[in-house]
């Protein structure tokens, strides 16, 4: 039963890598960037690449953004078993008139603020770009998925 399941992450993986990335457009046409709101950020997003590298085998994180400004995250960086660790907060997105949208936000349950205020250096459809304000070597990619399979 353990490697159906692992079977089935790495399927799901595999599809959602392939389903977030651009279509390569020898002119230059590719997809417009969106404008960054709360209204085209929200919806449920996986974390695919972290400092430039893909996500370690087994290892997830998901995002379900909400318009109202909210957030709940589903990972298991942290946890055992591979159980979800669920985690909820709130967002703020403020313009910056020299590096864009800036996104930060803070944890339920007196947890605390996130450790960086990040800029949304790209928002497509399907994709987004994390940039650390304070650190841009710390970078987080971003895709689009219909589901969350940890709910």
């Amino acid at each position: 039963m353990n490697k159906i399941t692992k079977i089935l992450a790495l399927a799901f993986m595999a599809v959602a890598s392939i389903a977030c990335n651009k279509i390569d457009d020898p002119q230059g046409n590719g997809p417009e960037p969106l404008e960054v709101n709360t209204n085209n950020i929200s919806g449920k997003w996986e974390l695919v690449e972290w400092n430039g590298a893909p996500m370690a085998e087994g290892t997830y994180v998901y995002m379900d953004i909400e318009r109202g400004k909210t957030y709940t995250m589903y990972q298991n960086l942290d946890s055992f078993n591979n159980i979800p660790h669920v985690i909820t907060g709130s967002y703020n997105l403020a313009a910056d008139p020299e590096l864009g949208a800036i996104i930060r936000g803070s944890y339920d349950h007196d947890n605390g603020d996130w450790s960086h205020r990040y800029i949304i250096k790209d928002l497509y459809e399907n994709e987004m770009f994390w940039v650390a304000k304070d650190d841009p070597a710390f970078t987080q990619k971003f895709c689009r998925v219909s589901t969350i399979p940890v709910e």
